[in-house]
């Protein structure tokens, strides 16, 4: 059974508390994704992360731990459709502006992680150079909201539209250069 959000954000606060690194789990979360999605290697991802987090210094090694886990488990959500990825976001119980607020704060830190790692994104498709402008439109959006039904079905579709964004960068950048060099592979196969 997965664990709820709202244990591994507290599980992570811990480790960020620990480490004295002020940053919020959702900020950790988005920028990990955002290096993933943008294709750092299975090997290179730490390093940028390190940068994002902790100045370029080596993390601890209980946040670090904490961090390839977490690594890991994205990785895999994001290659295989089913096991359904997800931002690491609080829970519907709190307050609809805390989690929008979180909402823009790991679309703000996503968008950081990929420009980390993919220096050419402006040479990327169109539609996600669309996705990228308006995933920085998301990171403005205003936090007065009330706790209504609208807002609530607003809120959702703006999550829904960032998880999606996160998969299509990851398919262009991850997916997309992985068939490139297989093809490439191949062609230098005699058959």
């Amino acid at each position: 059974m997965a664990t709820p959000p709202s244990l591994q954000i507290d599980k992570l606060r811990e480790q960020l508390d620990c480490a004295e690194i002020g940053q919020h789990p959702v900020e950790v979360h988005g920028a990990l994704v955002g290096i993933i999605c943008g294709g750092a290697a299975a090997t290179d991802w730490l390093q940028p992360m390190c940068e994002l987090m902790n100045d370029g210094k080596q993390l601890p090694s209980a946040l670090s731990s904490l961090i390839q886990d977490m690594h890991q488990d994205v990785a895999a959500r994001l290659a295989d459709p089913e096991f359904g990825f997800t931002l690491l976001l609080p829970e519907e119980e709190e307050p609809l502006a805390s989690r929008l607020e979180a909402l823009s704060l790991w679309t703000q830190s996503f968008l950081t992680g990929i420009a980390v790692v993919q220096p050419k994104l402006n040479q990327s498709s169109e539609d996600v150079r669309d996705v990228i402008r308006d995933l920085a439109e998301i990171t403005q959006v205003d936090l007065d909201v009330g706790e209504d039904e609208e807002s609530e079905s607003a809120f959702q579709e703006l999550l829904e539209f960032v998880r999606m964004s996160a998969i299509l960068c990851f398919a262009e950048f991850v997916l997309h250069a992985q068939a490139s060099v297989s093809a490439e592979q191949d062609k230098g196969i005699l058959h």
